[in-house]
């Protein structure tokens, strides 16, 4: 991983789902006055050389508010691992860390990201940000268990592009791309995540993002 510590990093940020689940598709809908693919963009625009937006077929074209750095803008896959792919395919080359995002995380904070790049370029191949599991878990058929070594995984997910590219070619599908890396036999280490960064699944994750954010708006 010569070169890890200047290299170019590029963010490619998912955003292809279909809203099932929600019932709208969640990446266009107002968050604060801007559309929640806007806000996820400009973050990660800001911490990156080049974000490249994964979005459904038939909204390729819908314009994201200019980044301020290089976006390319791909169609997304049948899967959320083939989404990734199609996005790590016009990342160029030569770029030496890559991180994946989910578009439905708009609140990830910028020391999230420097947290994530940070560890990459010191060396680890595969890092995730986290934070500690909050309520009791239970399995369903055999009851309790001990929360005390369990974190939640959020994204952004920071790579060496060479591993998380090969570990993109073998083809498998996974929930989150350090799964895969994983599966390729490399360490993922993790950081510390932001409570704050939460994914938006259901309309009640959406006003719980409003409602943090008017907490941040000027008086």
């Amino acid at each position: 991983m010569s070169g890890i510590e200047d290299a170019s990093v590029w963010t490619v940020v998912v955003a292809a789902g279909s809203g099932t689940r929600f019932g709208a598709r969640k990446q266009f809908l107002d968050l604060g006055g801007v559309r929640v693919i806007d806000r996820t963009v400009a973050v990660a625009a800001g911490q990156s050389d080049g974000v490249v937006v994964v979005l459904p077929a038939d909204a390729v074209n819908v314009p994201v508010v200019p980044a301020g750095t290089e976006l390319v803008m791909v169609a997304g896959g049948e899967s959320r691992s083939e989404s990734v792919r199609n996005g790590l395919a016009v990342v160029p080359a030569n770029c030496g860390v890559i991180l994946v995002h989910d578009g439905a995380r708009p609140m990830a904070s910028v020391a999230v990201y420097e947290r994530v790049i940070a560890a990459v370029r010191n060396g680890a191949v595969g890092v995730v940000p986290a934070v500690p599991v909050v309520d009791s878990i239970r399995h369903a058929q055999a009851g309790a268990v001990d929360r005390s070594p369990l974190v939640a995984v959020q994204t952004p997910q920071g790579f060496d592009a060479q591993t998380l590219r090969a570990a993109h070619a073998l083809g498998a599908d996974a929930s989150d791309d350090a799964t895969l890396v994983e599966a390729a036999g490399h360490v993922v280490v993790i950081v510390e995540g932001d409570p704050r960064n939460v994914k938006l699944t259901t309309p009640f994750d959406l006003e719980v993002a409003r409602l943090a954010l008017a907490e941040e708006a000027p008086s």
